[in-house]
């Protein structure tokens, strides 16, 4: 089996390979995975990283392998009022939902529950299977080399 046991900097050189992962995968520091080409391989990463999609991981070999985010369930709600998008944002954020923000929409894994409870809130609800990245969270340590933990 492949171990991957690194996050590279972007650029240093050209991948060997690629993997399609879920959010649900790409926090995990400790994972078997399968890359696209069908190869077992390890994800052996320190704890508390974030892959998004683009990253470079790789090992000691100097295997290469981009990651892409994988398209998965997810709701998005858009609004032209921001204070609306604002308060669905402390309402998903009051219940420790992972969640994307972007300028007019908000998304999160799909749940029906939160469906109608931002329904609820005059939101129109849309579900479909696209790439989920939300944000990394206070705490979480970002992939990229950058952190927004508190020191």
């Amino acid at each position: 089996m492949i171990r991957l046991t690194h996050i590279l900097p972007p650029g240093l050189q050209p991948e060997m390979a690629t993997v399609s992962l879920t959010i649900d995968q790409r926090v995990r520091s400790r994972l078997r995975i399968q890359l696209d080409d069908g190869r077992e391989a390890g994800l052996f990463l320190g704890r508390g990283c974030l892959l998004r999609g683009g990253d470079l991981i790789g090992n000691h070999e100097g295997m290469v392998v981009r990651v892409i985010s994988a398209p998965e369930r997810v709701s998005t709600v858009w609004s032209d009022d921001l204070t609306l998008l604002a308060r669905a944002a402390y309402h998903l954020g009051n219940r420790h939902v992972p969640l994307q923000i972007e300028n007019g929409w908000l998304r999160y894994a799909h749940d029906h529950v939160l469906d109608a409870m931002l329904a609820g809130m005059g939101l129109h609800v849309d579900v479909n299977d696209t790439v989920f990245e939300p944000e990394a969270g206070a705490y979480q340590q970002m992939s990229r080399g950058h952190s927004h933990a508190i020191s």
